[in-house]
């Protein structure tokens, strides 16, 4: 067997998140590449094997310690009951690094509006765990059978209920499904095997590797403004950026302008960068930012 004292086997969820964790190490500063028939893709670390698995699977495998490092969603966490180490939600404003929900729902014209209401029936889900520790907690025995896919087109003739994750609910109104209750909220978490965390150099792996990624996604939102301001403007400009900015003033060639940038919000820029020249900065310059490390 080889050795993998110093090796991190890291899990990459195949997928629905593939893209969007792809596009996260690549502003975190890594160059992984996934082919379209290899699962394992490449990363320029050695230190790194990535591997590619379904977010189903993969919370399974990292508490088996196949593993020892993945990126998957809360709602696989639960529903494998894996015994993992949560180290981060990797919530981020990407496609599909959001909250999603894992919803009950029925026919709008059916006569199941609450959970207590679907005692004795039967519901469909990809989620049979989930679903099953649901109705425990609200008292109802219910049928639970594990659906393959399809699971909104199923009631009311193969199943009474379902139980099918939504991340806008445009799929359950074009299916004429009503919701009935919120089973679960998820994100995407960053997990690790228990054993891998326990050993020094693993964890110290990962954790420059999670505070890189967690860097990524605090940038995801905020760019860099820089722009020179009269000195006798600045406390003018410092009024109008926004109170959890912290601006750096840096002295220029002419002793009567300093240089001012700071970090804000990329959604406050345009109304920001009027009112800013109007305050007398100049030579405004919006920069994007890859990581943000706090």
């Amino acid at each position: 067997m080889a050795d993998t004292t110093n090796l991190l086997r890291l899990g990459i969820p195949k997928g629905s998140l593939q893209e969007t964790t792809q596009k996260l190490f690549v502003r975190a500063g890594y160059d992984l590449r996934i082919s379209g028939r290899s699962y394992y893709p490449d990363i320029d670390d050695p230190e790194i094997q990535c591997i590619l698995i379904r977010p189903q699977e993969m919370a399974r495998y990292v508490g088996q310690g196949v593993l020892d490092c993945a990126i998957t969603g809360l709602d696989w966490i639960l529903e494998n009951d894996a015994d993992v180490a949560e180290l981060a939600d990797l919530r981020a404003p990407w496609p599909n690094y959001g909250v999603v929900r894992w919803v009950l729902a029925s026919k709008e014209d059916s006569p199941f509006k609450t959970v207590k209401h679907l005692e004795g029936r039967r519901i469909a889900t990809e989620a049979v765990g989930m679903t099953k520790r649901f109705l425990a907690q609200h008292g109802v025995n219910a049928t639970v059978e594990f659906s393959w896919g399809a699971t909104e087109v199923k009631p009311p003739i193969l199943a009474d209920a379902i139980v099918d994750v939504s991340e806008t609910g445009s799929s359950l109104r074009a299916n004429n499904l009503q919701i009935i209750d919120v089973v679960l909220q998820s994100t995407p978490r960053f997990i690790a095997n228990r054993t891998a965390v326990a050993n020094a150099w693993k964890r110290a792996k990962i954790e420059r590797v999670l505070m890189l990624l967690k860097g990524a996604i605090a940038a995801a939102t905020r760019v860099l403004l820089s722009m020179n301001v009269p000195r006798e403007n600045v406390d003018a400009v410092l009024k109008i950026l926004p109170a959890l900015a912290t601006p750096t003033v840096s002295t220029l060639a002419d002793p009567n302008w300093v240089e001012l940038s700071t970090v804000v919000e990329e959604k406050s820029v345009r109304e920001l960068i009027p009112k800013l020249f109007d305050a007398g900065a100049r030579g405004i310059i919006e920069l994007p930012i890859n990581k943000i490390v706090e």
